[in-house]
């Protein structure tokens, strides 16, 4: 569970970017947090892992408090994974490589074990096949499947996505979504900015919708979607075609 409390940030003292931001994340749900460009939503996620220090409030990762300065971030980092827009995967290695280097680094498990692992993710995402290729022979799909697999080699009990599909062609976002689909019906919990709202409707247990740097309405899909409260998130929605099946 993550519990986030009166949560402020500002960059100087006049970019003010979240204010007074209370929610809790319960485990084994999927969460997508929508809205539009430059309200918010990349800050909040990335604070939840203190990629983004906040300017006040409180993080709570179960009852471990992530912004006090004596908190161990690296074993906090281990069990908050983090997938983001543009991969971030190392170029001089190949993707088994990127997805077993933490587990050689930091579990310090010997390389048949990690390399048997990596193997098992690749095929979890389906690119066991793509084993031994480079991140310049991958599309950008396949990249960001193989990012996924590296961020579950060190069995995150959360999930974070910094919209993983925007930088993807959209003949490729299909199958990332298949992907994150399968691990929400496995129950890990995930906490997604997205701009695929379909994706959200379907798959969210709840969704989150953020404007001008507050949460000005959350709920269940069927909630938000389809009987918003607030005009704000009316205005928002009127540009999205939701179908209640995909």
């Amino acid at each position: 569970m993550i519990r986030v409390e009166h949560l402020y940030k500002n960059y100087g003292d006049s970019v003010k970017v979240l204010f007074d931001v209370n929610f809790t994340f319960e485990d084994g749900k999927t969460y997508a947090i929508i809205g539009s460009s430059g309200g918010g939503k990349s800050t909040f996620i990335r604070c939840l892992n203190m990629l983004e220090v906040p300017t006040s409030g409180d993080i709570f990762y179960n009852e471990t408090k992530i912004n006090d300065p004596k908190t161990d971030l690296a074993r906090v980092r281990e069990k908050i994974g983090m997938v983001f827009q543009n991969f971030n995967l190392f170029d001089h290695m190949k993707a088994i490589d990127n997805v077993t280097y933490a587990l050689r680094k930091v579990k310090k498990m010997n390389a048949e074990e990690a390399r048997a692992k990596g193997l098992s993710l690749l095929e979890k995402v389906g690119l066991r096949h793509r084993a031994d290729a480079y991140p310049h022979q991958l599309s950008g799909g396949e990249k960001q499947r193989c990012a996924i697999a590296r961020a579950l080699a060190m069995e995150p009990d959360v999930l974070l996505f910094d919209e993983p599909t925007s930088a993807l062609d959209p003949e490729m976002v299909g199958d990332v979504l298949d992907v994150m689909k399968d691990l929400a019906r496995e129950g890990l919990t995930m906490i997604v900015v997205t701009h695929e709202m379909q994706f959200a409707h379907d798959i969210s247990s709840r969704v989150v919708f953020m404007d001008k740097g507050v949460i000005a309405e959350e709920g269940t899909p069927q909630q938000l979607f389809e009987h918003p409260r607030q005009e704000r998130t009316k205005e928002f929605l009127k540009r999205y075609r939701i179908s209640s099946q995909s």
